[in-house]
């Protein structure tokens, strides 16, 4: 079973170093990947006399997860409400 680990690792690992000769725009990393940033969730959901935001995040460094709750109401721009939630929350990422 080791054996046959160790080939599929080798195989893989020839096969990204062969896929970087043969497209040099094309970084690979084992390392890193697109999974390793913070990916913020959001959902949205209709209330009276306005809107409730709530944002979501999961931080692999501490194992948790964040929550966090906005009330935006009717008499605020939505647009421009969820820009500057949406941009604080990414800061605190």
């Amino acid at each position: 079973m080791r054996k046959l680990k160790r080939w599929i690792r080798q195989w893989l690992n020839d096969d990204s170093i062969s896929l970087s000769k043969e497209s040099p725009q094309l970084l690979v990393s084992d390392s890193e990947s697109l999974c390793a940033d913070p990916v913020l969730n959001f959902k949205v959901y209709n209330a009276v006399g306005g809107k409730v935001v709530e944002f979501r995040y999961y931080d692999r460094g501490k194992d948790r997860n964040h929550n966090q709750t906005y009330i935006i109401t009717n008499d605020q721009d939505f647009g421009e409400r969820i820009a500057k939630i949406a941009t604080l929350e990414s800061l605190k990422t």
